[in-house]
């Protein structure tokens, strides 16, 4: 476990004598982590426990939501509020007003796959992957497939019906946007890879390439993924969390006692990085932020 450098700029970005720390354990399938700077916390799911979890450095761990609608991805919007991506609840809901509310369910008159991770942009716009990994029962929730495709969407901000971005993704799953917009990067878990895509003017993409690869025989598949504040990309892969820099060079990997599903920036200085890893939550100081 640790820190393995594959080019020297990773020493600039994680001190290579770092180890993970265990943040805490004992849960079924983590996932979706996001740090609360308002409440100084960590929220994050655990899907097949139906649960939305809350941990402070003070009080420990504490089940914030029960039940969560097997909630996956999980992130703030301007405003502070916490939107979560439910497998069950095949939507994207946000906490308002002191209610659990709908953002969007559906497309075209059709239900939603079970949507897995978004970003909400500068304006308010969420973007967010629709796999069908809720749809499979493996968490007790059997759905039927109502689109014949598996998209990535955005909803402009105010609006009920989202646009679809792209739909030929194998298992479209972690996506993350760059600080000016201008570059989207979503994984794809089927196809072992990370594509990046231009942002234009009107929200729409273009140009889309694969990025970079991340195959290997060894546990764990491009699922989470987050930028630092240099651009650089970190997103789970096969025995670690791999980190490229923005034009698809391999940096180095963090490699954790168990495979991580995502991982999300943390800690007063957003400098400390968690992981959601299968039964546990680790943490590596870093040294750039997010």
């Amino acid at each position: 476990m640790g820190i393995e450098v594959i080019r020297d700029e990773m020493a600039d970005l994680v001190d290579p004598e770092a180890e993970p720390e265990l943040v805490a354990d004992g849960f079924q399938f983590t996932e979706g982590p996001v740090w609360d700077p308002a409440q100084v916390c960590l929220f994050f799911s655990d899907i097949p426990a139906n649960t939305i979890f809350k941990w402070t450095p003070e009080g420990g761990v504490v089940a914030y939501r029960q039940p969560s609608y097997h909630s996956n991805g999980l992130t703030l919007d301007g405003q502070g509020r916490l939107l979560s991506c439910e497998h069950s609840g095949r939507r994207v809901s946000i906490e308002a007003d002191g209610e659990l509310k709908t953002v969007v369910d559906s497309f075209q008159g059709k239900k939603l796959n079970s949507p897995n991770d978004l970003v909400v942009c500068q304006n308010g716009d969420i973007i967010f992957t629709d796999p069908p990994y809720g749809l499979s029962g493996r968490h007790g929730v059997p759905g039927e497939q109502e689109l014949p495709f598996l998209g990535v969407y955005r909803l402009p901000v105010g609006e009920p019906e989202p646009v679809l971005l792209i739909d030929d993704f194998e298992r479209p799953n972690g996506l993350a946007i760059t600080a000016d917009e201008k570059t989207l990067y979503v994984d794809d878990t089927h196809r072992g890879h990370i594509r990046a895509f231009d942002v234009q003017e009107d929200g729409s993409l273009a140009n889309g390439r694969v990025l970079a690869e991340l195959k290997g025989d060894e546990d764990g598949a491009p699922d989470g993924m987050k930028l630092d504040r240099n651009g650089n990309i970190y997103c789970t892969g096969p025995g670690a969390v791999w980190v490229f820099n923005p034009a698809g060079d391999l940096l180095g990997k963090i490699k954790l006692p168990l495979p991580a599903a995502n991982l999300n920036w943390g800690g007063e200085d957003r400098k400390t990085l968690f992981f959601t890893a299968r039964t546990d939550v680790y943490r590596v100081a870093c040294k750039v932020g997010g």
